[in-house]
């Protein structure tokens, strides 16, 4: 009788550690990159844990673990992480990889920013000529990117024309705006490789040390939340950071081009 007690207890919590979820705040740009695809599965597998990834922009993802609706938090934007910590919504920050930001444009390129500088030269190329570019307008963390590129180039998006269109929407909405307009964009670089639409669109300019993109994981405070699920935050914090999770990301390649470098530091 014992026994069977025993394999009872021993499948009831087998059960219940495959039905572990967390829920997890993403950007767009994260999700459009395909890695997800790849990551949650080997999460599944290895630590019987669902992961719900909840897919917005930088700041609405920030705003979520403020009000405790997501257990943690995956993005791209290190002065609004750092604060979202100071206030003590967050425990830590912690760096997990990076990749840079581009400018995509039409391959004609009209506004020449294939022979910029750098990042304030390539921008204002474009405003020089007034030429159309899409940006996308939704507190994300390549939104929060593009107006501190605009700023550093001494412009300023606020006195813009009808050239520049805010499309209020995630990295895919403004690609496939871009896309169809012929329209200039700045991409992470991720997202652009993976972007299917990519009409008459090509990748310009990179390179510049400002288009750095740090990917960084902020797990909820439980002392705000006393709901969220630390214990399962700090698990998926510690296979993100792991020696499986760097070669996954490492080899994760869309036409023999990396999307991302691991970079966590082990911190133990």
């Amino acid at each position: 009788m014992r026994q069977v007690l025993f394999v009872i207890a021993l499948l009831w919590a087998t059960a219940t550690q495959a039905q572990d979820s967390l829920r997890l705040a993403v950007t767009t740009s994260f999700h459009n990159s395909g890695l997800a695809d790849v990551l949650l599965p080997e999460i599944q597998a290895d630590l019987g844990l669902e992961v719900q990834l909840l897919i917005v922009g930088t700041g609405q993802a920030l705003r979520l673990g403020e009000a405790g609706d997501v257990d943690a938090i995956l993005v791209h934007s290190r002065a609004a992480e750092e604060a979202f910590v100071a206030q003590g919504y967050g425990t830590h920050r912690r760096e997990i990889m990076y990749n840079d930001f581009v400018f995509i444009g039409p391959m004609n390129d009209p506004a020449g920013i294939s022979d910029a500088t750098d990042a304030a030269d390539t921008l204002q190329r474009i405003a020089t000529v007034d030429a159309p570019f899409v940006s996308r307008g939704d507190e994300s963390g390549t939104h929060n990117k593009e107006l501190a590129l605009w700023q550093a180039a001494g412009l300023d998006p606020d006195n813009f024309g009808d050239w520049y269109r805010a499309v209020g929407a995630g990295m895919g909405a403004a690609l496939n705006t871009a896309s169809g307009m012929n329209a200039y964009v700045l991409s992470d670089r991720a997202s652009w490789l993976n972007f299917a639409n990519k009409g008459d669109l090509a990748l310009l300019f990179a390179g510049d040390p400002v288009l750095f993109n740090q990917y960084a994981y902020l797990p909820v405070n439980p002392d705000l939340h006393s709901h969220v699920k630390s214990d399962l935050a700090a698990r998926l914090e510690d296979w993100l950071t792991s020696p499986h999770a760097a070669e996954l990301i490492n080899s994760y390649m869309i036409d023999g081009e990396a999307l991302f470098v691991f970079n966590a530091e082990d911190v133990s």
